[in-house]
C-alpha cells in the first residue's frame, strides 16, 4: 500500500476488518515493522484525535512520529503554481516536500478544505503534491474531500456493536453555526457503500453529496422518515457540495434546529446507537441526552481510530 485515501486502498473489508480485531487485540505484536522507521506527521490544521491516535498506532509499530504544524513549527507554505509569492507565504510545496519525506519513510497529511474554490479542493490539489513530489507511501488525516481513517475506524465500530447481519446505517445532516467541509461525510459515505449495511443519506435540499462518494445510496429528505427502524445513526455537519451549483460551494444553506438530533428522533428508530467523529457542538448537532445515552458510540468510535490508523501504517511497513 502506497497511499490511503479511498475504500478502494485498503481492499478486501471483511479482510482489513479482521486484521483490526487482531491489532485491537494485541497492538504491539509488529514492532518490529517499524524498528529504525519515522513517520513524520504533517497539520496544516488542528487536531485532537488525529494526531493522538496516528503517534500512538506508529509507537505501537515501533517508529518514531515527528509531527510538523505547519505554521506554527514551519515556514507558512504556498501550495499553488505559478503564484508570485511576495505575501506571507515563504517557502512553496514544491520544495518543501521532498525536504520532509527525506526524512521519514511514511508520511500523513492533514488539510482543510478551503471551501472557496471547488476545483482546488475537490482535485486534492494538497494531497496530490504529496504524493508527486514526496516519493513516500501518503496517509491522508483528513483532506479536502475524504476522512478515510475516521470512516475506516466508524465501520470497525458498527462491526462490533452490530446487532444483525444487514444493520440500517442512515447519514443525517445536522445544523452548525460554521460552515465545515464534506470530507467525514464522503468517506462515511464511500465506506457505508462498500460495506455491508442498508445505508441511506438524508439532508436538506442543496446538500446533496458528490456522486463519487455517495454512489447511488438512497436519499430521504424526510429526517423522521430516513431514521425509521435505524440500528446507527451517524450525525454530520457539511456545508452545501456545490454539485448542481458550484457558485453555492461551501455556502451555509440552513441551520434548522430541528435537523438536531434529540430523543424525539431516537424514539423512531430501532433503539440506535449514535455516532459522530467528534468533535461535536452539543445541542447543535446532538442533544446532551442522546450523546450521553448508553446507546452513544462517540468514546469507542474515537478509541477505534488508532486502531484504523495502525492498520494502515502496519500495511505500508509491510510494502517497503
Amino acid at each position: 500500500m502506497d497511499k490511503f485515501f479511498h475504500v478502494s486502498d485498503i481492499g478486501d473489508l471483511g479482510a482489513a476488518l479482521e486484521e483490526a480485531k487482531q491489532v485491537k487485540a494485541t497492538p504491539f505484536a509488529w514492532k518490529h515493522l517499524g524498528q529504525d522507521k519515522t513517520i513524520m506527521l504533517v497539520f496544516f490544521n488542528s487536531s485532537l484525535r488525529t494526531r493522538l491516535s496516528s503517534q500512538k498506532a506508529a509507537l505501537n509499530l515501533g517508529m518514531n512520529p515527528i509531527v510538523l504544524n505547519i505554521g506554527q513549527d514551519s515556514w507558512k507554505l504556498e501550495t499553488e503554481m505559478g503564484v508570485v509569492m511576495d505575501g506571507d507565504k515563504s517557502e512553496h510545496l514544491r520544495e518543501a516536500i521532498p525536504v520532509m519525506t527525506s526524512y521519514c519513510d511514511l508520511i500523513g497529511i492533514r488539510s482543510f478544505a478551503g471551501l472557496q474554490d471547488r476545483d482546488f479542493d475537490y482535485n486534492e490539489t494538497v494531497l496530490r503534491q504529496f504524493v508527486e513530489y514526496g516519493g513516500k507511501p501518503v496517509i491522508s488525516l483528513e483532506s479536502a474531500t475524504v476522512h478515510p481513517c475516521q470512516a475506516f475506524a466508524d465501520l470497525i465500530t458498527i462491526e462490533e456493536y452490530r446487532k444483525k447481519k444487514r444493520p440500517k446505517v442512515v447519514l443525517t445532516w445536522a445544523p452548525h453555526p460554521r460552515a465545515l467541509p464534506q470530507a467525514v461525510p464522503n468517506s462515511f459515505a464511500e465506506w457505508m457503500n462498500a460495506a455491508d449495511v442498508d445505508f441511506v443519506i438524508t439532508h436538506p435540499r442543496g446538500y446533496e453529496l458528490d456522486p463519487a462518494f455517495a454512489g447511488d445510496a438512497p436519499v430521504e429528505y424526510d429526517q423522521m422518515k430516513a431514521l425509521e427502524g435505524a440500528d446507527f445513526v451517524y450525525a454530520k455537519n457539511w456545508s452545501c457540495p456545490g454539485v448542481t451549483d458550484p457558485s453555492r460551494y461551501g455556502q451555509i444553506l440552513s441551520k434548522d434546529m430541528g435537523w438536531t438530533v434529540d430523543a424525539r428522533h431516537m424514539a423512531v428508530t430501532n433503539n440506535a446507537y449514535f455516532m459522530h467523529c467528534l468533535p461535536v457542538r452539543r445541542n447543535m448537532i446532538v442533544s446532551d441526552e442522546v450523546i450521553d445515552a448508553p446507546t452513544s458510540l462517540v468514546i469507542p468510535e474515537a478509541a477505534n481510530r488508532a486502531v484504523s490508523a495502525q492498520v494502515v501504517m502496519k500495511r505500508m511497513l509491510e510494502s517497503l
